[in-house]
């Protein structure tokens, strides 16, 4: 007999599972591109007034973004589980972010185009994350029960991949070719602006298989969605109060949202970190964030297997104990060399700690209220986004020192660590 939470018994075969995979391999060019690497970049240093105003802004504009995901995701998840249908919000927020990453062509390198930079960068991060909300609650449907934990690890390996191939192509097609390609002005940064163009192509052609491939859980509602909608509202208020803290959901919840911060705070800071105290150019930093991607999307997809052997659970707490020992090399390093070894190492344990805590969270969920708990369960990677970076800030300036700075980090994969711990997993089944 299945375990409800586990979808069907077989899974939906492979070529759903490669349709659902190559979402990831999709929808990881924006992120890579759009908000780390390129665009980024171009609007702090080519938009904004100044790099600090740039900076400030941009950091605005995503931490309203993460405030507006943290307070609609578990509700609207909730409204999609009454609906029945997943495909079509996962359709519909897709297609938003596809469109307005791609407007963000007409973002010129002149002030006044700041506003319209920011709400469109606001508009496309909030799709990208209510799509991925939906995405990710289709993975007991298409995954068979034993073998979630590699599938969800393939799907993120096959995530890095995509993101660091669309960056290469970004950088040596457009922005560092020479002439540019199809007439592209660079006085107009031009071939800059275009990798949005690029990032929104990639999203649309690589998303097609899943919505092909991939088949719905069950038939769609027909009641009125206005109905709907104050269902699943009762539905969401009706869990949270219901929600024992000392549940497994729960404790699962406040221990992703620590170890998460840990990980987002590693992410925002790794690159200033490699700067300020190792010196590294901007060249050196793009390619150790390449080799930091192949690294992680290797450990994703290696450690889906151990995932289904021993359970979402233990990966977890194994990721975190090398981000911890690794980490604290990384600290002490004494030079470039000890730095990237650290940082590879890391790197290996950083896809895993992701891909398994999705693969625990479809485990834990009860299949009725799947997309309403990988709402929650957004909200958990986000409520708390500010803490780290601001300890880390906060730990930098009292001892003067980057080191001291990120230390902090190791805190909080350690306090998400220990609380992980008392969390009761659901009976495992061996792939």
């Amino acid at each position: 007999m299945t375990d409800e939470r586990s979808g069907s018994q077989d899974g939906a075969g492979t070529p759903a599972i490669a349709g659902w995979c190559l979402y990831d391999w999709a929808n990881s060019a924006f992120p890579t591109v759009v908000s780390t690497f390129v665009f980024a970049a171009y609007f702090t240093k080519g938009v904004a007034a100044s790099e600090t105003e740039g900076t400030y802004l941009w950091g605005n504009a995503v931490a309203v973004a993460a405030v507006c995901i943290a307070l609609l995701s578990p509700a609207l998840g909730a409204i999609a589980d009454r609906t029945g249908r997943r495909k079509p919000w996962l359709g519909v927020f897709t297609l938003v972010c596809i469109l307005a990453t791609a407007a963000l062509w007409t973002v010129r390198p002149e002030a006044a185009d700041v506003p319209r930079a920011l709400v469109l960068v606001v508009i496309a991060t909030i799709a990208f994350e209510f799509a991925g909300m939906f995405y990710n609650a289709m993975l007991p449907a298409v995954a068979p029960p034993g073998r979630m934990g590699r599938v969800s690890g393939i799907g993120w390996g096959v995530g890095y991949l995509g993101g660091l191939t669309c960056l290469v192509v970004a950088l040596f097609g457009l922005v560092q070719a020479d002439p540019p390609p199809f007439g592209l002005d660079p006085g107009a940064a031009e071939p800059v602006r275009a990798t949005v163009l690029l990032v929104a192509a990639w999203f649309a052609v690589f998303a097609l298989p899943v919505f092909i491939l991939v088949p719905e859980e069950g038939p769609a509602s027909r009641e009125p969605m206005g109905k709907l909608v104050r269902q699943g509202v009762t539905q969401l208020w009706g869990t949270l109060r219901r929600l024992d803290p000392r549940s497994p959901v729960a404790r699962y919840l406040v221990a992703h949202m620590l170890y998460a911060d840990g990980l987002t705070t590693l992410f925002t800071f790794g690159g200033i970190y490699a700067a300020g105290t190792f010196g590294m150019d901007f060249s050196e930093i793009i390619v150790f964030g390449i080799a930091l991607n192949l690294t992680a999307g290797a450990g994703a997809i290696a450690f889906g297997w151990i995932d289904d052997r021993v359970g979402p659970k233990r990966a977890i707490l194994a990721a975190l104990v090398g981000l911890m020992l690794f980490g604290g090399l990384a600290l002490v390093a004494p030079d470039k060399t000890w730095f990237w070894v650290a940082g590879m190492a890391m790197g290996t344990f950083m896809g895993p700690a992701q891909a398994a805590s999705r693969t625990l969270m479809a485990r834990l969920a009860p299949a009725a209220q799947r997309a309403e708990m990988f709402g929650l369960y957004a909200l958990s990677g986000k409520a708390t986004n500010f803490a780290g970076p601001l300890t880390l800030g906060w730990a930098t300036l009292a001892f003067d020192s980057q080191r001291a700075g990120m230390a902090t980090i190791l805190v909080f994969l350690a306090a998400g660590l220990a609380l992980l711990l008392t969390v009761r997993e659901p009976a495992h089944r061996a792939g």
